[in-house]
């Protein structure tokens, strides 16, 4: 049987490609269009002659191009342009974003209008193009912008007395519930996402429980010893999600709008209503009956039902629900277009649900519903059938041996960002988002059912650096994902593996992303070097 296309090879080492290339073009033109471009500064002129050569075109040593397939067939290839990563590789701290600049948009009025009287601000602000207010909303640091577009964009109650908000005016609708009256949803969204709204204003405009629709609060998690750690768990009812799923949010007495905002104990409460809520809804499924002596549950208590739920899939097979699902958007941004550059809550959050293993299709028959994480499976049973190996094996051994891309022994070559006893945070040879990375489990773990306390508490730290690392970078949009094995597999060597995906300003993704064609300027080990330094900067 043919090796699946990836990196990792049998010997636990990384392969791919180098274009090299030199060609010749023949030259179709029919005529010259020569003419001039500009001049310089002293005045000898600049023309376009060189856009219209004589006769072919040769090209005798392009840069080299190097391709690399990425570990997972399914998630396509990278492409590496040398010229790039090499001016990269002399300065790795290079490669990270602009810090935001700040903005305001009533002090430019102001010197525009030559007087910064309120109502002639308001006014102006209201005569501005649609396209002008989302801009402001999204790149704005001037709360008081920001609190005139919130007055545009919805209608807001006010205390007569400190004039605070208090609230939003709700509309009758007939047949429906009341709802808030929003003026402008684009605008709306774009404002509660912004960090510098005024608190007062981001909790009566969307966060506060209830403001954004009847979405139940079924879990909660508040820190011991205080610290002012909140996190809510909603219910989606009118879900994507077959069966429904859940959210976790920062409660609106701990706002969260930056990485840099979240603390250990935050993740640990985030992530402790997604165990808790899957070991809970699999042990129902089976029909237990967990004890659960205190709410949020005590870690030993969780333990000890993760346990009893192996116990009970190993003596009487799985229930309705074989596979997690798990996902984080983090950041938002509008373009003053319109489009929408991000799905996510105005705040840390995360999602997750449970998959059936199997539900009917239009003929009454069996249908597997999909899980990402099947992914991974059918191509690392493909990889053993081909090679007889464990893939996971050999890419640990990858990872921990690898060389650098470019061939230079004076630069660094590891690829790995942190790592402990359970736990590998790692840039993946191949990257499908330019700064992408990945977080592994180092034993036999492939979900999180698999995951002991002491794996499950290395997770929700690794999950963190990756998230503090590729902020400290400037990424203000990461979309991570959890790839997991079947809850009722019996596969030992497919980990449990979360990939992080940083969008970049000038990456929005084209016709090469389409094809599974990833285009990368930096070689992965700079990339790595590059993670440690920002992860020394900003520790988890």
């Amino acid at each position: 049987m043919k090796t699946p296309p990836t990196c990792v090879t049998p010997k636990g080492c990384f392969v791919f490609g180098i274009h090299k290339p030199s060609f010749t073009v023949e030259n179709y033109r029919a005529g010259d269009g020569v003419e001039q471009l500009g001049a310089k500064g002293d005045g000898n002129a600049i023309d376009n002659c060189r856009n219209y050569p004589p006769g072919r075109v040769v090209e005798t040593d392009a840069p080299w191009i190097y391709e690399i397939p990425n570990p997972f067939p399914f998630r396509g290839v990278t492409f590496i342009k040398k010229d790039w990563a090499d001016a990269r590789a002399k300065n790795p701290s290079s490669i990270r974003l602009p810090a935001r600049r700040e903005s305001s948009l009533s002090e430019s009025l102001a010197t525009i209008l030559g007087n910064k009287d309120p109502e002639s601000l308001a006014a102006a602000f209201a005569g501005l193009p649609h396209a002008m207010l989302l801009a402001a909303a999204t790149t704005s640091t001037d709360p008081a912008d920001l609190v005139r577009l919130a007055e545009i964009s919805c209608a807001i109650i006010h205390d007569p007395v400190s004039h605070e908000p208090t609230g939003i005016l709700f509309q009758d609708r007939p047949g429906r519930e009341p709802s808030p009256e929003v003026f402008d949803h684009a605008l709306f969204e774009a404002l509660v996402n912004n960090p510098f709204l005024p608190d007062s204003y981001k909790n009566i405009m969307v966060l506060k429980p209830g403001i954004q629709g009847g979405s139940e609060i079924v879990g909660e998690y508040t820190s011991t010893g205080g610290g002012g750690n909140h996190v809510f768990e909603y219910l989606r009812r009118n879900s994507y999600i077959g069966w429904g799923h859940y959210a976790a949010n920062m409660a609106n007495d701990a706002v969260r709008y930056a990485i840099s905002d979240l603390d250990r104990k935050d993740m640990t409460g985030l992530r402790h209503l997604y165990y808790q809520r899957t070991y809970c809804r699999l042990a129902e499924d089976l029909g237990l009956t967990p004890e659960i002596p205190q709410l949020p549950m005590p870690e030993s208590a969780l333990e000890d039902l993760r346990l009893e739920i192996l116990r009970t899939i190993a003596d009487k097979g799985a229930g309705t629900f074989t596979a997690t699902l798990w996902g984080w958007n983090f950041g938002f941004d509008f373009a003053p277009s319109g489009y929408r550059l991000h799905a996510s809550h105005q705040q840390i959050h995360q999602q997750y649900a449970l998959v059936p293993a199997l539900i009917a299709d239009q003929n009454q028959t069996d249908f597997k519903p999909f899980s990402c994480g099947d992914l991974i499976a059918d191509f690392c049973t493909a990889f053993l059938k081909a090679t007889g190996k464990f893939f996971f094996a050999c890419y640990l051994e990858a990872i921990r041996s690898n060389s650098r891309t470019d061939g230079r022994q004076d630069l660094p070559a590891s690829l790995i960002v942190f790592e402990d006893e359970h736990v590998i945070l790692f840039v993946p040879k191949a990257q499908t988002s330019q700064w992408e990375l990945q977080l592994m489990c180092l034993q036999e773990t492939g979900n999180i059912l698999e995951c002991n306390t002491a794996t499950r508490s290395s997770l929700d730290r690794g999950i963190l650096a990756a998230q503090k690392t590729l902020a400290g970078m400037g990424a203000g949009m990461v979309t991570t994902i959890e790839y997991a094995k079947r809850l009722d597999s019996n596969d030992s060597d497919q980990r449990l593996l979360y990939s992080f995906l940083p969008k970049l300003p000038e990456s929005p993704g084209a016709f090469s992303e389409a094809q599974l064609r990833f285009i990368n300027g930096h070689y992965p080990e700079d990339f790595a070097e590059a993670c440690r330094l920002s992860l020394n900067r900003n520790p988890s």
